[in-house]
């Protein structure tokens, strides 16, 4: 089974899942970590938590918000196995993508097809519609 963990500074995981809910539904698979909203405590018992819920024949896809951050970083210490796939940069189109793709594609086509297609979403709009302005 496919699962997914939404790991972010603060409580940027709790409103990308709640706009995410909005378009696609309600979905059992997806874990979140909201660090730093209790101080600076580490979210090392919150992974280590979730690694249980983790079986061999799971895939878990890992969604964090900087790369390099405190939070990616965590994550690596934790989750560095062969079933698990780490995504920094996370952005709602990134998200509806991969989690919406069909579980039967191979899971690394899937996040390199989501990377693309959400780095496609992101637009300067007044250029778009302006073409011709600098």
């Amino acid at each position: 089974m496919r699962k997914f963990l939404i790991a972010t500074h603060g409580n940027f995981s709790a409103g990308i899942k709640s706009s995410l809910e909005i378009i696609a539904g309600t979905t059992d698979n997806i874990f979140l970590i909201q660090a730093y909203t209790d101080g600076n405590k580490s979210i090392r018992e919150e992974l280590e938590k979730i690694m249980q819920d983790i079986q061999d024949d799971d895939e878990l896809i890992v969604f964090t918000d900087l790369t390099g951050g405190s939070i990616t970083n965590q994550v690596l210490q934790y989750c560095l196995k062969e079933n698990v796939y780490i995504v920094s940069g996370v952005n709602l189109p990134l998200l509806l993508d991969i989690i919406l793709a069909d579980p039967d594609l191979p899971v690394n086509d899937v996040i390199e097809t989501g990377i693309v297609n959400a780095r496609d979403q992101i637009v300067f709009v007044n250029k778009l519609l302006n073409p011709k302005s600098e």
